[in-house]
């Protein structure tokens, strides 16, 4: 891609933008939150002015930003005067995390150009940038590689279809080379940037987000409700669902009287959730279990815990077959996903029968549960990892879902191995986020 043809895409993602605001909630909040933004930069920095070195974090969305916060906390309890800047490019990264305690500045970036990038950069000073897993923008990077300011990419993932190695990927090569060092998630990774000459800044450390679930499951948070609603019950809990996943479990749900369904769909605007209610036929929405008596039936007291303890396998995997007024919860907010992992029997995690691909598998992984997702994974090497650790699991169409539950339902064999597959696999690909830090701690990143 040459700088003329980068331009002309700038300008129809602009132009494109503007258009969809008028039907897009997504695109609107995009435009709204970049309105004046240079103003707000200023202002928050002029106000709180930093007093130490400025540490710059840039993700694309939520799921690149939980992948860095590892290593961003870390910065922060091992250097305690940094000061910190996260911008997003994507509203569902800003607007869940725009009130994080963990940074001192949270700011949507403003859309790439020669202009904004020295504007920004200069507003915001950074002493070090860390650029999470992609979002490649050519004017931010190259202005910072003048600045010689130093930029470490993490979690980076390569794969010989994208531009950079392609005849006509040499703008995305200029990229590249603005990073001072390239931390990658896998050894062909590595190998792949060798063949553009680029092996000396870098390195293999794996992916951070192993840190981060292993965190998140230590630290698991405890949802009485939630506990009341799957009772003594297997229990399925199904996360970042869409169309297509959720009309390949619904029958099994609807079937299944006796097991439990939790489904927290990728989408929750009114639309969406509406459509899930009415393929689940015994559904009720979390808001509605907060806000008033719920239909439910349970054989358990308030606050019990599920039959399947976090870190536990060989639950009791009989189903009940007692009447329910509700067998699915809909949970209609953002947030809450990663800890409700831990109160399954069985883990469905969604887009695998999409065209982007199976969401983070890893969440789930972590609390030993066997975990199933559709077809689409080629580019998860995560996803792709844990069906081979015999961890995951991959089905094709409803009829190998309902297959696959049930098996694992009656199977206490299988369920063990699994489930523990899946455990060992996250537990041994800890330790990414320390060689990151011990990297900036040995080249004097923050203390010069």
């Amino acid at each position: 891609m040459s700088i003329l043809f980068y331009h002309i895409f700038l300008w129809f993602y602009r132009i494109g933008i503007g258009m969809a605001a008028w039907w897009n909630p997504k695109a609107r909040r995009w435009l709204q939150g970049r309105k004046d933004i240079f103003e707000k930069v200023r202002s928050d920095m002029e106000e709180k002015k930093p007093g130490g070195p400025v540490v710059w974090m840039h993700c694309s969305s939520l799921g690149e930003f939980e992948q860095g916060r590892p290593v961003l906390e870390i910065i922060s309890r091992q250097y305690p005067g940094t000061v910190i800047v996260l911008t997003f490019f994507s509203p569902s990264g800003y607007e869940v995390r725009k009130n994080y305690p963990g940074a001192d500045y949270i700011f949507y970036l403003p859309l790439d150009s020669k202009s904004n990038a020295k504007k920004f950069i200069s507003l915001i000073n950074p002493s070090l940038v860390l650029w999470v897993k992609y979002d490649y923008w050519y004017y931010y990077l190259t202005e910072l590689r003048k600045r010689n300011i130093p930029i470490l990419l993490l979690s980076g993932i390569f794969r010989p279809d994208q531009p950079f190695f392609k005849w006509y990927g040499r703008l995305h090569r200029y990229m590249l080379e603005a990073f001072t060092h390239l931390f990658v998630q896998t050894p062909d990774s590595k190998k792949l940037l060798g063949t553009l000459g680029l092996s000396r800044n870098v390195s293999i450390a794996g992916d951070t987000r192993f840190d981060r679930v292993v965190e998140i499951a230590d630290a698991a948070e405890h949802y009485p409700l939630i506990e009341t609603f799957c009772g003594k019950y297997p229990v399925i809990v199904a996360g970042s669902t869409w169309p297509e996943d959720e009309e390949e479990i619904d029958h099994y749900a609807n079937m299944h009287p006796g097991i439990r369904f939790i489904i927290a769909p990728h989408e929750i605007d009114r639309d969406h959730l509406q459509e899930v209610q009415r393929l689940f036929k015994s559904s009720v929405l979390y808001s509605q279990l907060l806000t008033s008596n719920s239909p439910l039936t349970t054989d358990s007291s308030p606050g019990a815990t599920h039959h399947s303890p976090v870190n536990s396998v060989s639950p009791t995997l009989t189903t009940h077959h007692s009447p329910l007024t509700k067998n699915t919860l809909i949970i209609d907010n953002i947030g809450m996903l990663a800890h409700l992992y831990r109160y399954a029997t069985i883990c469905y995690v969604g887009g695998g029968f999409g065209n982007d691909g199976v969401h983070n598998v890893l969440e789930a992984a972590v609390f030993g549960k066997p975990v199933v997702f559709g077809p689409v994974i080629e580019k998860y090497i995560e996803a792709v990892e844990l069906v081979n650790s015999g961890g995951g699991i991959v089905i094709d169409s409803a009829l190998e879902a309902e297959s696959v539950f049930t098996r694992l339902l009656s199977d206490a064999g299988e369920y063990d191995q699994a489930g523990q597959a899946a455990r060992n696999y996250v537990y041994t690909k800890k330790g990414a986020t320390e060689k990151i830090v011990a990297f900036i701690r040995e080249q004097n990143l923050l203390t010069k």
